[in-house]
């Protein structure tokens, strides 16, 4: 496995433009990944009823909602983390079912989850490539599983420099590392193996404003790449300041998908809450 441009990914339109003016707009581009009708319930609770959910290639969609809102139910379905007891889910126009974490991964869906799920003591290299090392040529090294270490630290060192990651050496010890840099290194590992989508749960949270802002670029970066992301977060000014689209999660469905551009974080948060109802948006604040 090699940290390479998956020929997949869709470039920019006019490599000759800005990434940020080249992108197709997303009300233009096609849908990657879908969820039709899910429902999850646990005894008498029902997180997700009836939920749809509409991914766009090359957009950042932020998913946010109330507390009960059944975002985090909906995540854990797209990522394979929890099996709906009923709906669909849609990848690149093909019906999937995930059983698993890793059976998404196969899918190309990787996900940076909020504890970042890294090894502190174990090297930036030993990260990336964690539960998934490159081994040595050769039927015998294959056979004991021997470790390229040297391969591993140059795809490391060439993925991070990709995403323009400040790291002084890939031999550092993940717990020397600040945790704006820790987001870097799983944020770098999921758009490394990624063929399809990243999910980052709660990217930002716990971070101060500077390393916020780098996670952010960071996140900015993954998109321009050709992947597209989803970002769950409470932090409304971030959401703002990133997403393409914003889907709101309200009672176990999706309320609205609305335009950061046109729509107002008052009103946002007032259909999140329930305390405005979504027919009462105008046109305009919906996105298409």
């Amino acid at each position: 496995m090699e940290f390479r441009p998956n020929p997949q990914r869709t470039p920019p339109p006019n490599p000759g433009l800005p990434l940020d003016q080249a992108r197709q707009p997303v009300t233009q581009a096609k849908v990657v990944l879908e969820a039709r009708g899910l429902v999850k319930r646990y005894g008498h609770l029902t997180a997700l009823d009836g939920a749809d959910f509409e991914l766009r290639e090359g957009e950042i969609l932020a998913v946010i909602g109330d507390n009960g809102a059944g975002k985090s139910t909906l995540i854990k379905a797209l990522s394979g983390a929890i099996i709906p007891d009923e709906g669909q889910i849609i990848l690149d126009g093909k019906p999937v079912h995930f059983r698993s974490p890793l059976d998404a991964r196969r899918h190309g869906i990787e996900t940076v989850y909020q504890d970042l799920a890294v090894a502190p003591a174990m090297t930036i290299a030993e990260n990336l490539f964690l539960g998934r090392e490159i081994l040595k040529p050769g039927l015998l090294a294959r056979l004991l599983r021997v470790i390229d270490k040297k391969r591993m630290l140059e795809e490391a060192t060439n993925s991070m420099k990709d995403l323009k990651i400040g790291i002084r050496s890939m031999s550092q010890a993940v717990e020397t590392l600040s945790g704006g840099q820790r987001q870097g290194v799983a944020v770098a590992r999921s758009a490394a193996f990624a063929r399809h989508v990243v999910i980052m749960d709660e990217p930002t949270a716990a971070l101060g404003v500077k390393e916020g802002n780098m996670v952010l670029e960071l996140i900015r970066r993954v998109r321009d790449r050709g992947l597209p992301v989803i970002i769950i977060s409470h932090n409304m000014p971030h959401v703002f300041e990133i997403a393409d689209r914003i889907h709101i999660q309200r009672l176990g469905r999706r309320a609205a998908v609305v335009n950061p551009r046109r729509i107002s974080m008052a009103h946002t948060v007032a259909v999140m809450t329930g305390a405005m109802s979504p027919e009462e948006l105008s046109p305009d604040e919906l996105a298409h």
